[in-house]
């Protein structure tokens, strides 16, 4: 019931949140929606039936989400540069985030004193975060976009989601001043340009630019030719930041810190490394939730508690979600990252329970099975959103992937030997380079296939739902025949393993670890 209650309460609090989000509400409604959700609760103090209990809870939640976003939405639609909106304008503000270079322009936030604003320059132009710049251009509302497969990108709300409701586009950009942003920030950023910058001396383009993606998730740094055939393909998630980025940096302070400090302070360490990454790259979705998640492991193993994957994927949607409000409707990153871990927490459980294989190490068959499950909780989302769904995509996952968690080590190893030992870092940088070429071979090859992808015809979002609703009474169908085919083993005599065996099966696998990692 317990469990229950929490899923119950997490999904009314959702759905507040999306009603608030797509629709203009009442000031009435979150009011009548507690004073309903205070009366079940008296119904349930007097007759003691966990129903109540439950409906209660539901529409609590349910009114906290409204108020949340409607608390969130007060930041838009009052700002003093609303009445110079088509203007030209000159504005003066502090680049508040790491300048986003694409392939012909740079995308800069600039925090002024009562606005975050999207500015659009020159690519040859030179930033930092933390410049106080002075911006000159025409001030605009973004406004939504038809793809090139006919969807349309509600771009309006993907920026609102990030907390900037105006663009300058083509504007020109003056740097006044430096050194305006967080000192940690700052200094970890320039040590992340450093690390780039070493690794780009001693591993040529277009891998270079691969092994960035891959350890810090600059898809920029592909190109457009290259990120087409990742899509194309449906391996573009390799270069998107996930838990497994997390779970190499976890791994790399702790195994460092193992020859000097205790395990208490190895997981503190590890927490604080998590921080700086995030800081890093970026504080996407993606890598929000995963290093959620990551941490709560941590503090696991220090209260001495069972981890419990499905309640901390649970805890990290509600707090991102708690924190902005439309990422859930608006942050298509978002939406894949949870979804591709449910789809792992829930169907690849149910696979390996019908999969016929005596082997059970960490080999193509988790590779099989894990790029199935994410494909099979994503594929409604990516039809909705992209339009575009790959037919190779498990076969590519398949031949690409076992080689990623090498080409990952061997690319961060060569950029630390080459602030170190260049010979060395030389070495190490070709074998780095053969296993990010064979990547980008994989995907030239399979993605210049005619038949690589299929367009799919636009639908409603009522489409999504039924497909969801449908994958769930499957799932549920395959569990509960699952269950009935377990009990017919009542009548086998179970006999208590030596304690030799015991002591074996007691000592963790390197392989075992949490399932959002895998």
């Amino acid at each position: 019931m317990q469990s229950v209650l929490v899923i119950g309460s997490v999904s009314a609090f959702l759905i507040g949140v999306a009603t608030r989000t797509l629709y203009e509400t009442s000031f009435e409604l979150p009011i009548v929606l507690l004073i309903i959700s205070l009366g079940l609760a008296v119904v349930w103090r007097l007759k003691n039936t966990p129903h109540f209990l439950l409906a209660s809870l539901l529409f609590l939640f349910l009114s906290l989400g409204i108020i949340r976003t409607e608390i969130a939405s007060w930041q838009f639609n009052s700002s003093v540069l609303e009445v110079q909106l088509d203007e030209k304008i000159s504005v003066t503000g502090i680049v508040s985030k790491e300048p986003d270079y694409r392939e012909k322009t740079v995308h800069l936030y600039v925090e002024t004193d009562d606005d975050l604003v999207l500015v659009t320059t020159d690519k040859f132009s030179k930033f930092r975060y933390g410049d106080r710049v002075e911006v000159t251009g025409v001030l605009t509302r973004p406004v939504s976009f038809t793809t090139d497969l006919g969807r349309t990108f509600n771009y309006p709300g993907y920026l609102r989601a990030k907390e900037v409701e105006y663009s300058i586009s083509f504007a020109s950009v003056k740097t006044i001043e430096s050194g305006f942003g967080n000192v940690l920030i700052s200094s970890l950023l320039d040590a992340k340009k450093s690390f780039i910058k070493s690794l780009r001396l001693i591993v040529p383009e277009p891998a270079a630019g691969l092994g960035v993606g891959l350890l810090l998730g600059v898809k920029s740094a592909l190109g457009d030719d290259i990120e087409q055939d990742f899509r194309r393909t449906g391996i573009i998630h390799i270069v998107v930041l996930s838990g497994y980025n997390v779970m190499l940096v976890v791994a790399f302070i702790m195994f460092v810190f193992s020859f000097v400090f205790p395990i208490k302070i190895r997981i503190v360490a590890g927490i604080v490394a998590i921080v700086a990454f995030a800081l890093v790259v970026g504080l996407s979705a993606t890598v929000v939730r995963a290093s959620v998640m990551a941490s709560l492991v941590l503090l696991a193993q220090v209260l001495g508690r069972r981890y419990n994957v499905m309640r901390a994927l649970i805890l990290a949607g509600a707090l991102m979600v708690l924190i902005n409000p439309y990422l859930l409707i608006y942050d298509i990153g978002f939406q894949l990252s949870f979804m591709a871990t449910l789809g792992l927490i829930l169907i690849v459980p149910q696979f390996e329970s019908t999969a016929m294989s005596s082997s059970r190490t960490l080999g193509f068959r988790e590779f099989f099975l894990a790029t199935l499950a994410t494909q099979i909780a994503v594929l409604p989302l990516l039809m909705y959103h992209i339009g575009e769904v790959s037919l190779i995509a498990v076969l590519v996952n398949m031949l690409v992937l076992p080689v990623v968690p090498l080409a990952m080590l061997l690319t961060f190893i060569t950029g630390l030997l080459g602030f170190i030992f260049i010979p060395l870092a030389t070495l190490v940088g070709y074998l780095a380079t053969l296993s990010l070429s064979y990547i980008l071979v994989v995907a030239e090859w399979f993605g210049s296939a005619t038949y690589a992808s299929v367009s799919v015809p636009q639908f409603s979002v009522g489409g999504v739902f039924f497909m969801y609703v449908l994958m769930v009474s499957v799932w549920y169908l395959v569990k509960r025949y699952s269950n009935n085919s377990a009990d017919t083993l009542s009548d086998w005599v179970i006999e208590e393993e030596s304690e030799s065996e015991s002591n074996k099966k007691s000592v963790a696998s390197p392989t075992d670890l949490p399932i959002f990692f895998k």
